[in-house]
């Protein structure tokens, strides 16, 4: 008698797109385990995501927005939802593999460091190895999460979360899928988030973009759901229409150069990267103020010490970037000030 993950993984056999990414059809872990008799494949690297040390710290991370004055502002966290959502909602409506996608889309952001790409920047500078926030999220769904031991993801998570960038090209529909959500994602909450602090209004979006997208939040999401899902559809693709898709990329193009670099939205970026860059100086020529768990990677998983200080700061929230750099430059007796 077949117990219901096998029950499952033979309904997806008879509903899903002969093209989705089928469960027992998985190429696998890079530690075999037993399999679960309830959960799929994919379900099971979903949850493994979702109860990560990294999935719970991405509340306190910045998404464009430094400390915002206000309850409402996108977090790393609530970028990862809608994200989530939004690619669920085009895998469910293509009928592919909507576990594999949301697996992709809860993990896709992990490796992002505190405030935002300002951290990026700043430790892709000071790190020798180079920073890109698409590979800090391979290495800890790989080694940094379970004391060193990963999270044993599926390759088709990983390759997933590891091409979600531009010019990234993941080998699933449902890696496709993300890669595309995640764009409508923030370029659509961060013209929400930029109109709610009065850097940009609605009317200032050029109408060559509002005229084929939507003039709302609401108008402009609906439009690319529906354009990729109704241009994807029986194909072993996922694309867009020539038309929405340049409006899309200009409208990404109208936020790099009116919220992006915007001086009001961005004026205090620059203390950041000073923040992080000073940060990751200190904890190399200080290895032994590193907390147990990382000074265990240098010593017994004989990761090189620089990498390791580069995981630490990557992995820190604002606030305990903000907290561990006062109790560094700031002497204790004037703390009180």
């Amino acid at each position: 008698m077949k117990n219901l993950r096998e029950l499952q993984e033979a309904r997806e056999h008879e509903f899903l797109n002969p093209y989705a990414a089928f469960s027992d059809c998985s190429l696998g872990r890079d530690r075999e385990e037993e399999q679960c008799d309830i959960r799929t494949i994919y379900q099971r690297d979903r949850d493994r995501i979702l109860h990560s040390k990294a999935f719970r710290r991405l509340n306190a991370k910045t998404q464009v927005f430094l400390a915002p004055e206000g309850d409402h502002y996108r977090t790393r966290l609530t970028h990862t939802l809608e994200v989530s959502q939004t690619a669920r909602t085009i895998a469910r409506a293509l009928r592919l593999n909507e576990d594999l996608t949301e697996a992709i889309a809860l993990g896709h952001d992990l490796g992002h460091t505190p405030f935002g790409h300002a951290g990026e920047r700043a430790l892709n500078r000071v790190y020798g190895g180079g920073f890109e926030h698409h590979m800090q999220s391979i290495r800890v769904v790989e080694l940094l999460e379970r004391h060193g031991n990963g999270l044993n993801l599926t390759k088709e998570v990983r390759d997933g979360i590891q091409n979600h960038q531009t010019k990234g090209r993941p080998a699933t529909l449902e890696g496709k899928i993300v890669r595309l959500s995640d764009k409508i994602a923030y370029i659509n909450h961060d013209i929400d988030d930029a109109i709610r602090g009065h850097i940009i209004t609605e009317k200032e979006i050029p109408t060559e973009y509002t005229s084929v997208l939507g003039h709302s939040l609401t108008e402009r999401l609906n439009t690319l759901i529906h354009d990729i899902t109704m241009n994807s559809e029986g194909k072993n693709d996922i694309c867009m229409s020539p038309e929405i898709e340049r409006a899309m990329l200009g409208l990404r193009q109208y936020m790099f150069r009116s919220v992006y670099t915007n001086p009001v939205a961005k004026g205090q970026e620059a203390k950041a990267e000073q923040m992080i860059e000073e940060l990751f100086c200190y904890y190399s020529e200080h290895m032994d103020k590193l907390p147990e768990e990382y000074l265990y990677m240098i010593e017994h998983k004989k990761e090189a010490a620089d990498r390791v200080v580069c995981d630490y700061v990557a992995g820190m929230t604002d606030r305990y970037a903000v907290t561990q750099f006062r109790k560094i430059r700031i002497p204790g007796a004037w703390d009180v000030y």
